[in-house]
């Protein structure tokens, strides 16, 4: 791994909240336990729940920082992908750390991706009524998206994230060199969601991943992928903090998500991953924003750039389906459903009246030219 520089540690970045103002924090693993106290956390115990794959490379290694600095680390794993977000496995995480001597003032670290951190979170917020929470994340998807703004929860078969809380942490701890041991669907998945905070939000931030795209997804370059991560960051973090619990503006985030969701549900879930039916459903987004605002939206550039992304082929799944888990998305108000469209580059709004032919045209062009 490369010798940590200014660079790769950029400056925190400050998340508002209606209950706590919190930090993200770009720290290396071996400083997180001195960085809990700094937070106002102290042991003994620390629960660190991650996933197999995460823990075959950084379970040791952080669990040796936590006992050098005086804690006593619980570690528990779970199987990687979105099975881990459910009952059954939020149960098994209870039956685990109930009889450990649990006290509400023992820090919850999540260490992985984003359902580690959904349902590490959610067994936070739940614990004892709630029990401090740190993400640790350590995907490029979860640096700049799910560790920001205190969405927790599992899936239920009638739809995605359907039971859950709001659970602000009391912290988010970035190390950037985590990201050198993600195989390369992961950082597709990542950099489908550091696009859509640039699409809703951030002009610059699309021109820099048009110039930088091929570094990053290429290369898997640290220097050409922080910039981004931190602009990512920057847009999550702006957001939540005007709209916490998705009373308004926030919403602005779900850009893609109405039709991604309804792809991960009709596919089975972990057949497409977040990112690829986040990237997907932007596409159909896109056409749909184009179909209502044609040139005023400059849908070839944006759907080139997003096209870059290496996406599965999904054109075999049924649109009526697709249709359907729509229906039941808990986006979804009065029995309408919300899609975020976009009137141009980083102007967005929620659409409540899109028509179901309109809605299959925009399927229809995304089946016809896959990536």
């Amino acid at each position: 791994m490369p010798t940590s520089s200014s660079d790769l540690r950029p400056k925190s970045l400050t998340v508002p909240a209606d209950s706590r103002t919190y930090d993200i924090d770009f720290v290396s693993l071996a400083g997180v336990p001195a960085h809990l106290r700094t937070l106002g956390l102290h042991g003994p115990n620390v629960v660190i729940v991650t996933d197999e794959n995460v823990a075959a490379h950084y379970r040791s290694p952080l669990v040796h920082a936590f006992e050098a600095d005086g804690w006593k680390p619980h570690v528990v794993v779970v199987p990687p992908g979105e099975s881990s977000k459910s009952l059954e496995r939020l149960e098994m995480l209870y039956d685990t750390l109930l009889p450990i001597g649990l006290e509400r003032s023992t820090p919850v670290c999540t260490l992985g991706g984003g359902v580690v951190g959904d349902v590490g979170g959610f067994a936070a917020a739940t614990l004892l009524r709630g029990v401090p929470l740190v993400h640790l994340p350590t995907s490029l998807l979860a640096q700049v998206d799910s560790s920001i703004g205190g969405k927790t929860g599992i899936n239920h078969a009638v739809g995605k994230n359907l039971i859950g809380s709001f659970y602000q942490p009391h912290g988010v701890l970035v190390d950037p060199e985590t990201l050198l041991t993600l195989p390369a669907r992961e950082w597709i998945n990542g950099m489908a969601e550091t696009i859509k905070h640039g699409l809703i939000a951030d002009a610059a931030l699309v021109a820099y991943l048009d110039e930088h795209l091929v570094d990053i997804l290429g290369h898997h370059s640290l220097e050409a992928t922080v910039p981004a991560i931190r602009q990512a960051m920057a847009v999550k973090a702006r957001v939540v903090g005007h709209d916490e619990r998705e009373a308004g503006k926030r919403a602005y985030l779900n850009f893609g998500h109405t039709f991604a969701h309804a792809i991960e549900q009709v596919a089975g879930y972990g057949t497409v991953a977040h990112g690829e039916a986040v990237a997907i459903g932007m596409r159909a987004a896109l056409y749909l924003s184009w179909q209502r605002h044609g040139d005023a939206l400059d849908r070839e550039r944006l759907d080139t750039l997003l096209t870059r992304l290496p996406l599965p082929d999904v054109s075999h799944l049924d649109f009526d389906a697709l249709w359907t888990a729509m229906r039941h998305d808990k986006k979804t108000k009065d029995g309408r459903i919300r899609f975020v469209l976009l009137k141009a580059l980083a102007d967005p709004y929620v659409a409540d009246d899109c028509a179901k032919p309109a809605v299959e045209r925009a399927w229809d062009f995304v089946q016809q030219s896959p990536a």
